[in-house]
C-alpha cells in the first residue's frame, strides 16, 4: 500500500537511533505463545527519487530498500530483515518534513513476515532528516506489537535541490517491536 499524505506536504526520507529494552514472551488469548514480545534490529535504509527532487515541488517516484542486518529476538530466530516500498509524492526540498501514513512488511530471516500499520514524522537535526515511524503489526509474525522505526538520512544539499535535483539517500536506522 503507498503511503498517502497526512497533510498536504509529504515525508520522503526516513532514521536511527538504538532502543533498548528487555525482551519478554507472553500467550495469546487462546493460551498459545505468540513468541518474542521484542525484536531490536539495527541496518541501514536507501532511498531513491526519481527524477530528482528540487525547490520547485513536482510529483516523483519514491523506492525505498532497508536492510537489517543485525537482529536479536527474545526466541532467537529473527537474525535479519528486509523491506521496501515504491510509490509517488508531490514534494520540493522545502517541504519533506510532514507526517505519512501506510503499510509497511518487514520480511525476517525465518521465512515469514510482519505488515504494520505505520505512521511517521521527520525533523531535520545536524544535516539529517531524521524519521520516527510508528504503529502497530496487524499481520504476521510479531502481531498485536509495536513497532517504533528511526531512520537517519542525509538532509537534501542545497545545491543539488537548484539544479538537478536530489536523487537519493542512504542512513542508518533501528528497528524496535515490544
Amino acid at each position: 500500500m503507498p503511503f498517502e499524505r497526512s497533510r498536504s506536504r509529504v515525508l520522503a526520507a526516513v532514521a536511527a537511533l538504538g532502543l533498548m529494552t528487555t525482551p519478554v514472551t507472553s500467550a495469546s488469548a487462546d493460551g498459545h505463545d505468540q513468541g518474542p514480545a521484542l525484536l531490536q534490529c539495527q541496518g541501514t535504509e536507501s532511498v531513491a527519487y526519481s527524477p530528482g527532487f528540487t525547490f520547485q515541488p513536482r510529483p516523483f517516484q519514491v523506492t525505498t530498500e532497508g536492510r537489517f542486518v543485525s537482529c536479536v529476538d527474545a526466541g532467537g530466530k529473527v537474525k535479519s530483515g528486509t523491506y521496501g516500498e515504491s510509490f509517488s509524492l508531490f514534494a520540493g526540498c522545502d517541504d519533506l518534513l510532514d507526517g505519512f501514513t501506510g503499510r509497511r512488511t518487514f520480511r525476517w530471516s525465518t521465512g515469514d513476515a510482519s505488515v504494520a500499520e505505520i505512521g511517521g514524522d521527520s525533523t531535520a537535526v545536524a544535516g539529517q532528516v531524521v524519521t520516527t515511524i510508528t504503529g502497530k503489526v496487524v499481520e504476521g509474525r510479531f502481531e498485536g506489537r509495536t513497532v517504533v522505526e528511526i531512520i537517519a538520512l542525509p538532509q537534501p544539499n542545497a545545491l543539488q535541490c537548484l539544479t538537478t535535483g536530489f536523487t537519493g539517500a542512504t542512513g542508518v536506522t533501528t528497528l524496535t517491536i515490544t
